[in-house]
């Protein structure tokens, strides 16, 4: 698939049970996440919207070795650049870091994991459109769709540094504002004038600066009751948020962040 440079184009879970991952996302988000692995050599499996509504990101086995070099449940996005290995050396020299060097994958396209100078961890990537789909975007992310990531959201430690960096790096804006008390404010960024997510400084008990992801969801409530059926755990929220819907942040079964947002279907007309 391609997609402009500084697009969000991929989510990927790193999990130690990916069964246990796709009965959880299944039932919270809607998902049909495969049951097997879509490549050789290694548990990867696909996120499928449900009724053939198409990919939504990608589930990868975390193994033995991985955990015990640190490795841990986590939510990671993608973002599109032109040049791999050009924009992990502009990374590095403004303060990144290189957590795997750039690599390529046969038939997917050619990305690295980094972290910026903070910590927070991302991948950039140049995908390799299919041969019979040489103009196929991305569509995982969606401001507005239930099964689709709705929201980015850094928490940093330093949210200055870090808005200038993205911006400086990955053609973002930053617009708008709201102010969070003693801690700063949320402030709003956009690519090519669509509001993607926003950076907010970091909660004193976050452990890390770090990326938060929120799936759209059909119903908030419907949704919060299969996460702690599921195994999981709400951590905030339900909140009501700018426009009316409801957003809240939760760990998976596995210890995994993330987010839903979407309505409440009792409030619908």
């Amino acid at each position: 698939m391609t997609e402009g440079p500084g697009s969000f184009i991929w989510y990927e879970l790193l999990t130690p049970d990916p069964d246990g991952a796709k009965l959880f996302y299944n039932a919270v988000v809607g998902w049909e996440i495969e049951g097997q692995s879509a490549m050789p050599g290694m548990d990867y499996r696909m996120i499928r919207r449900s009724g053939g509504g198409g990919g939504a990101g990608g589930v990868m086995a975390l193994s033995e070795e991985m955990r015990t070099n640190g490795a841990r449940p986590v939510w990671l996005g993608y973002i599109a650049v032109e040049d791999v290995d050009a924009a992990v050396a502009a990374l590095q020299g403004d303060g990144g870091s290189v957590m795997m060097p750039p690599w390529d994958v046969p038939g997917v396209g050619r990305m690295a994991l980094v972290s910026d100078p903070q910590g927070a961890p991302f991948y950039v990537m140049r995908p390799t459109p299919p041969a019979d789909q040489p103009d196929a975007t991305s569509d995982v992310f969606s401001v507005d769709q239930p099964q689709h990531v709705r929201w980015n959201e850094l928490s940093s430690s330093d949210a200055d540094s870090a808005v200038a960096f993205y911006t400086r790096h990955f053609g973002w804006s930053q617009e708008g504002e709201m102010p969070m008390g003693p801690l700063g404010s949320y402030r709003f960024i956009q690519h090519d004038g669509v509001g993607i997510g926003a950076i907010m400084p970091k909660l004193p008990a976050m452990p890390a600066s770090a990326w938060t992801y929120h799936i759209g969801v059909d119903d908030i409530d419907r949704a919060t009751a299969a996460v702690t059926a599921g195994g999981g755990q709400v951590v905030m929220g339900p909140q009501q948020i700018p426009g009316g819907e409801y957003s809240l942040v939760a760990l998976d079964p596995q210890g995994a962040t993330f987010g839903l947002v979407g309505p409440r279907q009792g409030e619908q007309a």
